[in-house]
């Protein structure tokens, strides 16, 4: 069954899994937690940190931050426009020159869901899955509290 979503459903905390593979066949996978917290403008700020490791065996902390808003737009957290994120799930796109975003949304195993990335421009071409799960850790949620 599909599930219709709204910006509500995402607030807390995420145990995120991410696999990337590059078109000639080198991967890296991510994991850590994202959290969805609300802002003082009703909107919610997503911050995702954990470790990236590489198939070299080279292990890295990353983080990313966006805001969230009411109609499902997903933005940088300097103000730029990202993309929208289909309520019911299916299909996006982000355009960042000379680079082609393609993304895709998918609810049907609500509460865990998956976004989907394929990139291609001039010196990328990678396809980037993210799962997300809700973290039943207490220690998570009183990060997502206080954190």
């Amino acid at each position: 069954m599909r599930k219709s979503v709204i910006l509500n459903d995402f607030e807390g905390v995420w145990l995120i899994e991410r696999d990337i593979r590059h078109a000639d066949g080198t991967t890296a996978q991510f994991t850590g937690r994202a959290v969805w917290r609300p802002d003082a403008a009703g909107a919610l700020a997503y911050h995702e940190s954990g470790q990236m490791l590489l198939a070299s065996g080279l292990r890295f902390e990353g983080e990313r931050r966006y805001v969230w808003t009411h109609d499902l737009s997903v933005w940088f957290a300097d103000g730029r426009f990202f993309h929208s994120v289909p309520a019911s799930g299916g299909d996006t796109r982000h355009w960042c020159d000379p680079d082609q975003y393609e993304g895709h949304y998918d609810f049907t195993e609500w509460p865990a869901f998956r976004v989907t990335w394929h990139v291609r421009g001039p010196r990328k071409d990678y396809r980037m899955v993210t799962r997300y799960r809700r973290s039943d850790d207490l220690a998570d949620a009183a990060h997502g509290v206080l954190g």
